[in-house]
């Protein structure tokens, strides 16, 4: 997997960042036609987990052959590319959502995850209008920003320290940030960082913001 990847400025159209899916594909998409987001000049972000514990993950899996959708690597897809494509932790990966495979052919499944999700990027940057919004799954390594292409990924896509501690001092060396992994039950901002997982597989409540919002001053 990559570390870090970036999209240009999108000029004719809305990007959009997504929580933690979970497997919910139908509430994603009910959400999205409630933003009336238009596949061709609209881009989705997904902050990963995009997989497991949901009714969805096959077709949430799936999304990453859509052109308009884009996700980072979170721990649930990390812990399925382990399971499936590298024989480890495959235990790990059940007591964490992953029994869904069973209901499906395995290797179908395996190639899937080997063309689709090993190249998906642990970070990614977002050029807007108003400035750089980055997403990550858990939490940007040291609170720097230009860490992330070096990084330690277990913190990445793991670590909950800044949330749990409500620290609200800024990740330097970006506008805004944007993370899932751990569920709040609103969205959360802390300084310049914006939490979105807001549990939508015991919840129902998948949190879809326009990029151009986290930039907005309470």
């Amino acid at each position: 997997m990559t570390k870090l990847q970036r999209y240009p400025y999108n000029s004719t159209g809305h990007d959009y960042a997504v929580g933690d899916l979970h497997g919910h594909c139908s509430l994603l998409m009910t959400g999205l036609k409630q933003r009336a987001f238009d596949p061709v000049r609209d881009r989705l972000f997904a902050v990963g987990d995009l997989v497991d514990r949901g009714p969805e993950s096959l077709a949430c899996l799936e999304l990453l052959q859509q052109s308009w959708f884009h996700s980072i690597c979170g721990n649930h897809e990390a812990m399925m590319v382990d399971a499936l494509l590298h024989g480890r932790q495959f235990d790990l990966w059940m007591l964490n959502g992953g029994e869904w495979i069973y209901e499906l052919n395995i290797d179908r499944v395996a190639r899937l995850c080997d063309r689709l999700v090993t190249g998906l990027p642990y970070g990614i940057e977002v050029d807007t209008a108003q400035g750089l919004v980055g997403l990550i799954h858990a939490e940007v390594p040291g609170d720097d920003w230009r860490q992330v292409a070096t990084g330690d990924t277990r913190t990445m896509l793991w670590a909950r320290e800044r949330l749990e501690q409500w620290r609200t001092d800024p990740v330097r060396g970006i506008d805004q940030v944007v993370c899932g992994h751990t569920p709040v039950k609103t969205p959360v901002r802390l300084g310049n960082v914006h939490y979105i997982d807001t549990g939508a597989y015991f919840t129902g409540n998948l949190t879809l913001i326009e990029l151009r919002e986290l930039f907005q001053v309470d």
